[in-house]
C-alpha cells in the first residue's frame, strides 16, 4: 500500500522563524542533540539551547512566537527539556535547564514561575495521569522531572491552582493602572514554591532516563500505613533497567522520625543560646539563596544488570503498567511494570525510538453505517509504534504478544510526536485514543499515523 493509506497530512511548520534553530539544513530535526520538541493538540514547541519557537500547524495565520528565557550568564545554563502543560484553557510551555530549574511561560511569552528542583540537569519532564482501578484507589495526574540520579513529582493540582492564580492576577492587573512593585528576586516567584517530592534512583548507577509509573501496594510489614508510594522505573549505564519503590515519607523509620524532630529543636536552641553569650552577628539570608530539599525514601526493588549493554530511552503505555525500553545494542524491551518481568523483545532496532498508541481494531465500531456512532475505549487496541530510522521504517505491533499490524515508510530526518497528556482528560467524554504524529524536518509536513486498520 502507498504511504498515504497509513498516515494523514494535517499541516506544515515551515516558516522563518525555524531557521534559528537550524532548519533548512538536511536532517537539521534529527540530526542535533540539542533540538528539542513538544506537541500539543495544534500547536508545536521547538527548543535549542537558547530560544523556543512556538508554531501552530493547523492554521497557518496562526501568530508564531519566539521566547528566551532568562538563563544564567555566569554559569552555562541552557535548555535540555521543553513540555506543554494544559489545563482546560489555560496552555503554558515548561521547561528544564542545565542548572535544575523548571520555568513555565506563558504563550504571550511572559515568566509564570521560575523554581530550582535540584542541582543537576533536567534529562526530561513528563506530563501524565493515571485512572482509578483496582490497584490504584485514586487518580492521579502529575508531572514528573527526571534528572541524573534523581526523581521529582509535582502534583497536577499544585500545578493548576499556581496557574490560575496567575492568570486570575494578569487579569485584574490589566485593569489596574498602578501595577504591584516586584522584587527581582521574587520575579517568577511570586505566588510560592510549588510543593514536590524528591526521591534518590542513583543506587544502581546514573539513569538516561526515568518515570514514575503509577501507585503501588506498601510493603508487607506496612500494611496499615496511610502513605501513598510510588513505583519508579529507570534505565541507565550500569543498570539496564532497575526499579524503585518511592515513598511519601522523608523518614527512614520510627527513630529516624524522633531524630528529625527532636535534633533540629536542639540544635536550634543551642545556636541560640551561643549568640546570645557571645552576641554573634547574623546576617540576614537573602531571598534568592536556594536551600536543597531533603530526598525521600526510594528503596530499591530489583535491577537488570547485563555489561555492556545500556538502557537508553523509556517510554510508558497510558496505564503505566507497560514500559518500552530501548538499549545500546539495538534491542527494545517491553517491560511490565507491575511485575517488573520483561515480557518481550525486539532485536535489530539500533537508535530507535517508541510510542504507545491506540488503533481501532473492532470492525464493527470502524465500519458502523452510523453518524452518530463514537468509538469507545474497549473499540481500540494498545500497540506500540516502532520507529527505526536506519531502515525508514515505522513499525506497529499489538500488545502485549499481538502481531505486528503495520509497517510504515517514512523519509530521512523524521521524528515520531505524540501531543502531551491534558490535565482533566480522566474523566471528560469523549474517549480520545493515543494518537502518534510524524513530523517531516526536512519538507515541514505533520502527518498522523491512522489508527484504523484496512
Amino acid at each position: 500500500m502507498s504511504k498515504r493509506s497509513h498516515t494523514s497530512e494535517l499541516g506544515c511548520i515551515a516558516c522563518e522563524e525555524l531557521g534559528e534553530l537550524g532548519a533548512g539544513k538536511e536532517g537539521w530535526l534529527v540530526h542535533n542533540p540539542n533540538l528539542l520538541c513538544a506537541l500539543d493538540t495544534h500547536s508545536l514547541a521547538l527548543a535549542n539551547r537558547s530560544v523556543i519557537v512556538i508554531i501552530g500547524w493547523s492554521d497557518s495565520d496562526t501568530p508564531r512566537l519566539k521566547i528566551r528565557p532568562d538563563l544564567s550568564p555566569i554559569e552555562p545554563e541552557f535548555i535540555t527539556a521543553i513540555e506543554w502543560l494544559v489545563f482546560d484553557e489555560i496552555r503554558v510551555i515548561v521547561i528544564g535547564t542545565s542548572c535544575g530549574y523548571l520555568l513555565l511561560y506563558s504563550l504571550a511569552g511572559e515568566l509564570i514561575h521560575k523554581q530550582f528542583i535540584h542541582s543537576g540537569r533536567v534529562i526530561k519532564l513528563r506530563v501524565r495521569g493515571t485512572n482509578r482501578d483496582l490497584i490504584q484507589e485514586t487518580s492521579s495526574e502529575e508531572v514528573c522531572v527526571v534528572m541524573p540520579g534523581v526523581i521529582a513529582r509535582i502534583d497536577g493540582n499544585e500545578i493548576q491552582n499556581k496557574l490560575q492564580q496567575w492568570f486570575q492576577d494578569k487579569s485584574s492587573r490589566f485593569w489596574d493602572k498602578k501595577p504591584r512593585k516586584q522584587d527581582s528576586d521574587d520575579f517568577g516567584n511570586s505566588y510560592g514554591r510549588l510543593p514536590y517530592q524528591l526521591w534518590n534512583v542513583s543506587k544502581y548507577g546514573t539513569c538516561n532516563d526515568a518515570a514514575i509509573c503509577g501507585i503501588m501496594p506498601p510493603p508487607l510489614i506496612e500494611l496499615e500505613s496511610s502513605q501513598r508510594y510510588y513505583c519508579a522505573v529507570t534505565v541507565g549505564v550500569d543498570a539496564v533497567i532497575s526499579a524503585f519503590r518511592l515513598s511519601e515519607d522523608k523518614s527512614r523509620s520510627l527513630v529516624g522520625a524522633i531524630l528529625s524532630k527532636v535534633v533540629p529543636a536542639t540544635f536550634s536552641t543551642i545556636a541560640s543560646f551561643s549568640k546570645m553569650i557571645w552576641r554573634s552577628e547574623q546576617t540576614s539570608p537573602r531571598k534568592s539563596d536556594v536551600k536543597p530539599q531533603p530526598f525521600a525514601r526510594a528503596s530499591p526493588l530489583t535491577s537488570l544488570n547485563d555489561f555492556p549493554r545500556k538502557g537508553e530511552k523509556l517510554t510508558l503505555s497510558p496505564s503505566g503498567t507497560l514500559a518500552a525500553v530501548t538499549d545500546s545494542l539495538g534491542r527494545i524491551l517491553l517491560l511490565d511494570t507491575q511485575a517488573l518481568v520483561v515480557v518481550r523483545l525486539w532485536k535489530g532496532y539500533r537508535d530507535a525510538s517508541c510510542l504507545f498508541m491506540e488503533m481501532l481494531v473492532n470492525r464493527d465500531a470502524a465500519t458502523s453505517s452510523s453518524s452518530y456512532y463514537e468509538p469507545v475505549k474497549s473499540d481500540y487496541c494498545l500497540c506500540l509504534a516502532i520507529h527505526a530510522p536506519r531502515k525508514g521504517i515505522i513499525e506497529i505491533w499489538q500488545m502485549r504478544t499481538g502481531p505486528r499490524l503495520r509497517t510504515i515508510h517514512c523519509a530521512k530526518g523524521s521524528k515520531m510526536l505524540q501531543p502531551t497528556y491534558r490535565f482533566g482528560s480522566l474523566i471528560a467524554p469523549p474517549y480520545v485514543p493515543l494518537e502518534v504524529f510524524l513530523l517531516n524536518g526536512d519538507s515541514g509536513q505533520i502527518s498522523v499515523l491512522n489508527r484504523t486498520l484496512g
